[in-house]
């Protein structure tokens, strides 16, 4: 299955749900309480993180979608820890307030990124039902996915109001559902429990095809759209019905906190097809950001350039010889990540010694390295003819085999100037002994801010030399 980074910025999501804040206290431990067989944290620092619903429509932001949510906190200073935080991030948040009970926190007790202790402040809300699905209907005109994000805390009592609502716009619905009762997620486009979840509801499956046809018949019975269980260290297995099922391994390198798993995978998904990628797409990507967000402590949201260069990874366009468009793309995440983009060029038609050594030192000048190659058309004007020796694809997988280069873009004019203009590399190297002036393309580099560097050439090493003596031996 091909992956493709999404176009994120035009897909709004609206996420309806229960909203938290979740609460962290970081300090040191050094000795064991008096009164009791406990230790005692010096709490340093305090940090607050959207949780909850609250945390699924971070994610979405995060990802560089428009996000709107809309849930229910208490009128205090909870509220509006998570109100500024959720500004801050760009999204939209829509609270009923309600005075006279506490916004839900998720107090966390933290000691050298190990959790001692949590405390749970919450209680079920006395939500205004009729306002909530009021305020939900006047906001999906301008959405493309509707989110439910449940963690029966009482946000959403109305499920089925919201679901017809959407469901009557054409607008697709998301559901991450609690407790024993799915049927009130009838008719919902796709819901995400995970594997303890689902088992509640059809009882213990003892192997996968048991899983796919308990999965069927749920489907059926609530008239789902899809089901997607999440199964931890197995990965997911998507159902469709009148599709063969679809498991995807587990893509997390190394776990260390599983806390909001489920948020990032739900709002993946959702933004992915508010974006217009395919269910299965919009699954792998959803579980390439759950492995992404496992390796994280606590309550994370995934970024678009972490998700881009997770794709990259799947697609083997971390290195390599890559199109523009997939070049852009990679600058892009690199940028993203505050590395320094270095761009040469040439034919390199018989890869000796000193190309080698004037391709260390050109990567030397930065974090990533690119080689524009001359197409064969622009090599036999320039060369003249019976050049090239070797064709481009065959020079650009020998040139993306060097550890020093990073990717590898062909190219069909004389000069790299068009590349150059499209790219925009922080430093253009060249190899030489002419001055910067003489350098094709250096008066575009520097006119956008960039670095123009000249680099010696490794005396008695040419492939026109060695092309010259082969003949000679001929």
């Amino acid at each position: 299955m091909k992956l493709t980074m999404p176009r994120y910025d035009q897909a709004p999501v609206l996420v309806v749900g229960d909203v938290m804040l979740d609460r962290y206290w970081h300090g040191g431990t050094s000795r064991i309480s008096p009164e009791a067989p406990v230790p005692v944290v010096k709490v340093e620092q305090i940090e607050d993180r959207p949780g909850g619903a609250a945390n699924v429509a971070l994610n979405i932001a995060a990802l560089g979608a428009p996000a709107i949510l809309v849930g229910v906190t208490g009128d205090d200073e909870a509220a509006e820890s998570l109100a500024d935080s959720l500004a801050a991030a760009g999204v939209e948040a829509h609270f009923q307030r309600i005075e006279s009970q506490p916004t839900i926190v998720k107090l966390r007790v933290m000691s050298r990124h190990q959790q001692l202790l949590r405390m749970d402040f919450e209680e079920l809300f006395a939500t205004d039902a009729a306002a909530l699905a009021a305020e939900v209907d006047g906001l999906l005109a301008g959405v493309r996915v509707l989110v439910l994000s449940d963690y029966g805390k009482g946000a959403l009592q109305n499920h089925q109001v919201l679901i017809q609502a959407a469901r009557a716009r054409g607008i697709p619905v998301l559901a991450d559902p609690k407790g024993k009762d799915f049927s009130i997620y009838r008719g919902a486009s796709l819901i995400t429990p995970n594997l303890n979840e689902f088992e509640t509801i059809v009882g213990r499956c003892a192997d996968e095809a048991e899983l796919v046809a308990r999965g069927a018949a749920l489907m059926r019975e609530l008239d789902l759209g899809a089901l997607l269980v999440t199964r931890g260290e197995h990965g997911m297995t998507l159902l469709r019905p009148e599709h063969p099922a679809l498991h995807l391994p587990a893509r997390a390198r190394e776990v260390f906190d599983v806390t909001g798993a489920g948020d990032t995978v739900i709002s993946t998904l959702a933004a992915s097809l508010a974006a217009g990628e395919e269910l299965p797409q919009a699954v792998a990507l959803a579980n390439l950001a759950a492995g992404i967000v496992v390796g994280k402590l606590g309550t994370a949201a995934i970024s678009a350039p972490e998700l881009r260069r997770a794709v990259q990874r799947e697609e083997g366009s971390e290195r390599g010889v890559l199109s523009l468009e997939q070049l852009q793309l990679a600058i892009e995440d690199a940028r993203a990540h505050g590395e320094k983009i270095v761009f040469t060029n040439g034919c390199f038609d018989i890869l000796h010694a000193g190309h080698v050594t004037y391709l260390e030192q050109a990567r030397a000048q930065g974090d990533r390295l690119i080689v524009g190659v001359n197409d064969d058309g622009s090599v036999s004007r320039l060369k003249g003819p019976g050049r090239p020796i070797n064709s481009v694809d065959r020079r650009m997988a020998v040139l993306a085999g060097l550890g020093a280069v990073d990717w590898v873009v062909g190219f069909a004019e004389d000069t790299p100037e068009n590349l150059l203009q499209a790219l925009k590399p922080d430093v253009l190297v060249k190899g030489g002994d002419y001055g910067i002036e003489g350098v094709v393309g250096a008066d575009i580099v520097r006119a956008y801010g960039g670095e123009v560097r000249v680099l010696g050439l490794v005396e008695n090493s040419s492939t026109t030399a060695i092309v010259e003596k082969i003949r000679g031996r001929d």
